[in-house]
């Protein structure tokens, strides 16, 4: 069974705690899309770690941890934190590299930079690690892909050359610094192929043989829908599908094989990065619940930004779990509102004087204005429950509230940090 694991919204909603908690029944953990420019945060046994090339299943040494064609491969960053997690006392994890995946280059990590610097004041709110010119070569037919490392060097050499004609000219005419040293670049590659020489492998291969056995697949999502560059907040989004649908093509599996789509979903919502945000609080409102929130506050996991915060989005929300084609939702750090009297719930959006539940287009979105249902708290502590019915009253009506809204059922709540803290309805 092939099993998808997505966020719902703007991402950072808690993937990969459940992907871990997941993978305690799963067989292959695959990361289908994304790069390095956002983590997983996980807490387990080992400690808290924040993971941002390698699958959420590394903790579980008899899965096959697989990184698939549809990622941003970042070869420095993905063996700093193989080695990072094995210096913690997490044995060695079984991965595998697609073949058909491509390398963030040198050059890719510059050339954001470049941009965002140019842009000022203007900018998309960049990570900086390359992913947008990554994808840009990646449609643009010019891009590495790993398979292309292992070419004959007299091959290598030629594409370089190629790639390098229309890089120079941007970099020395555009942003005014030095044209690529080709050489080094050829020891890069050398360095690159060498490193991950053990990893690489036919996925889709491998997935196939898998799927016939029986074997259950996590399919492991990247940020979350309002991300997404064709159906989200755009151009305020990543540059690589962060939907479901995308987990087919990212993997190399057919798509009627993904059987479960499990939408991670905040209790509040979060964001990292420029973009509208409808639900927004600003000031000590949003300071005392960013504070309070996630495993430790809410701050990026990649970039230490602290996130933007705001109630929970019931528009938003139902269409990230639409556009999922979500079986079923994750609803994630519960715990955090106990100390809220009474809870803020977006139930519909103001726009030109009419309220709509229809998440619009981003045009339209910079003029909506929330509409907002209060709902009483519960004011307790509810980490360490386990039974969905031990939960107090007002909590459970939270709950049910918001599964009535988006019209998805809340199956798994997570009600704490920890890898245990899960409450299956």
């Amino acid at each position: 069974m092939v099993k998808a694991v997505v966020g719902a919204n703007w991402g950072d909603e808690g993937k990969g705690k459940i992907t871990d908690t997941l993978a305690d029944q799963a067989d292959v953990v695959i990361r289908f899309q994304g790069g390095a420019n956002a983590g997983h945060t996980i807490v387990n046994s080992y400690g808290k770690f924040a993971l941002h090339t390698v699958p959420s299943g590394v903790f579980h040494q008899r899965i096959m941890n697989i990184i698939g064609n549809g990622v941003a491969l970042n070869i420095p960053i993905l063996m700093k934190e193989l080695a990072g997690i094995e210096e913690r006392g997490v044995p060695a994890p079984q991965l595998m590299i697609s073949d058909r995946c491509q390398v963030v280059m040198p050059y890719h990590i510059l050339f954001d930079a470049c941009e965002e610097e140019r842009l000022a004041g203007k900018s998309f709110g960049s990570t900086q690690s390359g992913i947008a010119p990554f994808y840009s070569d990646k449609y643009a037919k010019v891009g590495w892909q790993v398979s292309e490392l292992f070419m004959d060097d007299s091959e290598i050499r030629e594409k370089i050359d190629r790639v390098c004609v229309q890089k120079d000219i941007l970099l020395t005419q555009l942003y005014h610094r030095d044209p690529i040293d080709r050489e080094a670049l050829l020891e890069t590659i050398h360095e690159y192929r060498d490193r991950i020489a053990p990893y690489v492998g036919d996925v889709s291969a491998y997935l196939g043989k898998a799927i016939a056995e029986g074997k259950t697949i996590l399919l492991e999502g990247q940020l979350g829908t309002l991300k997404d560059p064709d159906h989200g907040i755009y151009p305020m989004v990543t540059s690589s599908s962060t939907l479901a649908a995308f987990g087919a093509i990212g993997a190399g599996i057919p798509p009627y094989e993904i059987k479960q789509i499990i939408a991670v979903n905040k209790a509040y919502s979060s964001a990292v990065g420029a973009g509208e945000f409808v639900s927004e609080i600003f000031g000590e409102e949003a300071d005392e619940l960013r504070r309070r929130g996630g495993d430790g506050g809410e701050y990026g996991a990649t970039t230490g930004r602290p996130r933007r915060m705001g109630w929970y989005d019931c528009v938003a929300s139902r269409y990230g779990c639409r556009l999922q084609g979500a079986t079923d939702v994750a609803f994630t750090v519960l715990d955090v509102l106990g100390y809220l009297d009474v809870i803020p719930v977006c139930v519909a959006y103001e726009i030109d004087g009419v309220q709509t539940k229809d998440f619009p287009v981003t045009s339209l979105l910079k003029k909506a204005k929330p509409v907002y249902v209060n709902l009483p708290g519960w004011k307790c502590d509810i980490r360490g429950i386990r039974k969905y019915e031990d939960l107090p009253e007002n909590c459970r009506n939270y709950i049910e509230f918001i599964e009535a809204e988006i019209g998805c059922p809340i199956t798994i709540i997570s009600n704490g940090p920890e890898h245990h803290d899960i409450i299956y309805r």
